[in-house]
């Protein structure tokens, strides 16, 4: 079983940090923005986000069982989110040392957010108990969980505690209806509906291998990220974040779904995403509001190096009926 995990995964995202030594050395300008060596990433971050994820997640979701109380994928997120931010409230409350208030942003977001996209939807496809029947659990989770905590509430957050001037009511306005058209969303809806519809065997197969083909980018844009990784500052506070984010979360997630008498593949689906290593989402806020962007980074890098120790604990504590 951890062959069939971690051996495509681990190929994924070491293909892409090879990638990345490969374009540092021999790409023309790789200490500057334009070249190559920090394009690449750009590029392929663009493409998913617009092209990629979206197309994966109307593939996956023709052969997805979709019936169910999926509704409660949601839910539990929000649940994870807002437990994350009590918890890192509570850290920052209980710490003797002084928190700046963009620091303490960037410990927040990093603590609420997990990548439930393009590293969450990976795990739950490769593993051999889950796979495509469950994705839709995978897929309700972030888009209706993560993908509006980041951009909503995430994005409240970095406002409130960042360096720049809070956005107007309008700007609010705005932000809000730009959620609603995130090309995810968008690719949610359009599954759906295409649901209902029977698609030629031709157009369903090729979705299919053009949504596989996106989880392996997926995997190499994780990869490309953590070789660019430089910083490695504020480890004690980071170490933190990351704990509350891959521990406490998806151990709470865990118990209180089997308290609640859920089991089998969507409590294992739901534990994992709430597992997953901080989103490169907080990444983009610490930039928009003016986070601290070290401890963001250091928090993606480090949570990012633990996920392929942290999910064997959830694999055997929550993979039983």
């Amino acid at each position: 079983m951890r062959t069939a995990i971690y051996g495509p995964i681990g190929a994924g995202v070491c293909g892409g940090i090879a990638l990345g030594v490969l374009l540092y050395r021999f790409a023309p300008q790789p200490a500057q923005p334009q070249g190559l060596y920090h394009q690449v990433p750009l590029w392929l971050g663009r493409f998913l986000f617009w092209v990629g994820i979206p197309l994966s997640i109307v593939g996956f979701m023709q052969r997805a069982d979709l019936s169910g109380n999926l509704y409660l994928a949601p839910a539990v997120a929000w649940g994870a989110i807002l437990l994350g931010l009590l918890c890192s409230r509570l850290w920052i409350g209980a710490d003797r040392l002084p928190w700046p208030r963009p620091t303490q942003g960037s410990f927040s977001l990093a603590a609420m957010l997990g990548n439930t996209g393009y590293i969450g939807y990976p795990v739950v496809l490769l593993l051999p108990q889950l796979g495509v029947s469950v994705f839709g659990w995978a897929l309700f989770y972030d888009a209706l969980g993560t993908l509006l905590g980041s951009y909503g509430l995430g994005a409240i957050l970095a406002a409130e505690l960042g360096g720049r001037p809070r956005p107007q009511g309008r700007q609010w306005l705005n932000r809000l209806r730009a959620v609603g058209q995130n090309p995810i969303i968008l690719a949610f809806g359009l599954g759906l509906w295409l649901q209902a519809v029977d698609l030629p065997p031709w157009i369903d197969q090729t979705l299919y291998r053009l949504a596989w083909a996106i989880v392996v980018l997926s995997l190499v844009l994780m990869g490309l990220r953590i070789q660019q990784l430089r910083s490695w500052q504020h480890l004690h506070r980071a170490t933190a974040a990351v704990a509350i984010k891959m521990l406490v979360l998806p151990l709470a997630v865990g118990l209180g779904l089997t308290a609640l008498g859920v089991d089998g593949a969507p409590r294992l689906v739901m534990t994992l995403q709430a597992g997953m290593p901080c989103a490169f989402s907080n990444l983009v806020l610490a930039e928009a509001y003016d986070l601290d962007r070290d401890l963001s980074v250091t928090c993606v890098g480090l949570s990012s190096a633990l996920l392929l120790l942290t999910l064997p604990l959830w694999l055997w504590a929550f993979s039983g009926e």
